[in-house]
């Protein structure tokens, strides 16, 4: 058995505390490459070694957690994975062997999102470049921290399996109601983390002592089991530039006690910890003996009465065949607070027989009212259920499942998710793009909460019952990636399709057939256009439009009111050929013109009632 297994299985044991901590309060700019600091600067980096091991630690970290490619590509550094690995382990253990104390390779999630889209492939290959130069560098542990997803640390434990037979530490990031990011509590995480392989299971960062213990309470230890606890000091305050700290080191050693009475074996501190920190937990160590086992408490979860697990009744917009053509209706929200023409628009559009209104999210990254109140409003004036873009480009992942749930608050369940235009090509130029998660995060994002979670795991009480729409552009070279993409989609979670404009009748049919296989609801885009300079502009310099030769040809040279009545001539055409392969149609209001669109919807209404008009099952 390797001795750090026999040394943590007679008794306890202290791990070492922050390092990038250190790092920052020693004068290292907060955006710098720390893990680099192993070639640059490695005496600072054994300096923070050997201060640990003086205040009593006899586990230290190699300085590694971002040594990953993904995170290196950041800086330029993804060609030195193996060299900052390698080095980063010989320099913690030429420490920790002249103390006689053990070193550990850090090894953190790959990116620092959780709800990031990445090839499981990939993944596997950077877990593996890193943990192979750590065992090279000669660490006596494995210490994989930090990791919000059962399933990724899962992922990164196979991986070192396969490398070693090095002892293994495998540790959670819970949030604040005790799930992981995909939804476990600590038993079943533990008990999977364990049958993975894991030597040593446990729980860091994010929580301070306190939430470490409440954790633990729940926890059912037997007999054989070695668990870790590394909590952050708290949650840092951001003062002048510096994120500060403020629970003192006497406060963690107060907490010594109780977290080995919950079944901690390995404690060390994370975040916000210090040597000072670890000297004084040291101190509390000396005074106390493990447990060996203990029952866990028992959670009871009380189930509110109103949750909801899907739509709440069947969807129009899912029908398979519904008794009418579906008709679907973009009114953008105004650039403006003057809202009487919006409000106009959407009471016309509903008495010509509009299902739905559809409102933008920013689009094109220019400014508009926000298109939440521009729902709530729509409703209200003339209870047409709205279809609401959202767009991953002004909102981080906390701010996006903020507006959701504020959606479904208001009674607002269908969404489409989009990744949005970056925000230097609107009026805004100035302006930053967040893109946390592109659609394909939103949508799964989303479908979470439809699932009653939080991208990080919180259990919300709750289940939303959004029906889940996504964009798809057929009016590209490369059909086949956008095909991809959108299985991507549909297998993320979609239920249902909305396309960008298409002007080409040969284009709708080739749609129909590469997207037969998809079995949901496609509504093809037509946009009724205004006059040959509105036809160039959406041709030459919106991107995601063609509008073949032929139909700006017909465009060419009419303005005003003829400009809008071939639009219009051109629209009907391709309102007639969509709705002859396509159960739904998106009809999409040009610069708020919505009485062509209102046309467009009395037209495809007048055409149903004509006995040889008949819509076909959706795709």
């Amino acid at each position: 058995m390797p001795k750090f297994l026999e040394e943590l299985e007679s008794g306890l044991m202290l791990g070492d505390g922050a390092v990038g901590t250190l790092f920052y309060q020693r004068g290292e700019p907060l955006n710098a490459c720390y893990d680099a600091l192993n070639l640059q600067k490695p005496e600072i980096v054994q300096q923070i070694h050997r201060d640990y091991l003086v205040a009593g630690a006899r586990l230290i970290e190699t300085n590694t957690f971002g040594a990953n490619r993904l995170k290196l590509e950041k800086y330029g550094l993804e060609r030195q994975v193996q060299a900052i690995n390698r080095e980063g382990a010989r320099l913690a253990v030429e420490i920790a062997r002249a103390a006689g104390a053990f070193a550990g390779g850090s090894v953190g999630p790959l990116v620092a999102n959780p709800s990031a889209i990445l090839d499981t492939g990939l993944k596997a290959e950077c877990y593996s470049e890193q943990i192979q130069a750590l065992l090279q560098g000669g660490v006596d542990v494995l210490f994989l921290e930090t990791f919000g997803k059962v399933s990724e640390l899962t992922l990164a434990l196979g991986v070192a399996r396969t490398l070693s037979d090095v002892p293994v530490i495998a540790s959670l990031s819970f949030s604040d109601d005790g799930h992981t990011a995909d939804g476990f509590r600590i038993n079943d995480a533990f008990s999977r983390l364990k049958a993975a392989g894991a030597a040593v299971v446990g729980l860091n960062c994010h929580t301070g002592p306190l939430g470490a213990e409440k954790l633990l309470e729940e926890l059912f230890v037997q007999s054989g089991d070695l668990i870790s606890v590394y909590p952050n000091a708290g949650r840092p305050q951001y003062y002048e530039g510096r994120y500060i700290y403020h629970p003192t080191p006497q406060y963690f050693a107060d907490y010594i006690p109780k977290l080995v009475a919950q079944g901690a074996r390995l404690l060390g501190g994370c975040c916000g910890t210090t040597p000072e920190t670890i000297r004084a937990m040291a101190q509390a160590l000396r005074s106390v003996v493990p447990i060996r086992e203990k029952r866990g408490r028992v959670l009871v979860e009380i189930q509110p009465g109103y949750v909801a697990a899907g739509p709440a009744a069947p969807d129009r917009l899912l029908s398979s065949s519904p008794p009418r053509a579906v008709i679907v209706t973009e009114l953008d929200p105004p650039k403006s607070l003057q809202l009487d023409k919006m409000l106009a628009g959407a009471e016309a559009l509903k008495r010509a027989g509009t299902d739905f209104i559809t409102l933008a999210d920013n689009s094109l990254a220019v400014l508009r009212l926000s298109n939440l109140a521009a729902a709530h409003l729509v409703r209200e004036a003339t209870h047409l259920e709205p279809i609401i873009h959202m767009a991953c480009r002004d909102r981080n992942i906390i701010g996006l499942q903020s507006e959701l749930m504020g959606l479904h608050a208001l009674g607002l369940h269908h969404v489409l998710a989009l990744t949005g235009d970056p925000a230097k090509m609107g009026d805004h130029p100035g302006a930053t793009s967040v893109y946390d998660i592109n659609s394909i995060g939103l949508i799964k994002t989303i479908k979470r909460l439809n699932e009653g979670f939080a991208a990080n795991g919180r259990d919300l009480k709750c289940k939303t019952r959004f029906v889940i729409g996504c964009a798809f552009n057929p009016n590209t070279r490369s059909l086949d990636s956008q095909v991809r993409k959108l299985e991507d989609k549909i297998t993320a979670g979609a239920q249902f399709v909305m396309t960008q404009p298409v002007f080409d009748p040969a284009l709708v049919k080739t749609t129909l057939e590469r997207t037969r296989h998809l079995r949901v609801p496609v509504l093809l885009g037509v946009m009724p256009l205004l006059n040959a300079r509105n036809a160039e502009f959406l041709h030459n310099e919106v991107p995601g439009i063609t509008i073949p030769e032929k139909i700006r040809d017909r465009m060419r040279g009419k303005d005003g009111p003829h400009g809008a009545e071939e639009g219009l001539n051109i629209a009907r055409e391709l309102c007639e050929c969509v709705l002859q392969h396509f159960a739904g149609i998106y009809l999409i209001t040009p610069l708020m013109r919505y009485d062509l669109t209102v046309q467009l919807t009395t037209y495809v209404r007048e055409q149903e009632r004509a006995p040889a008009f008949a819509t076909v099952p959706s795709s």
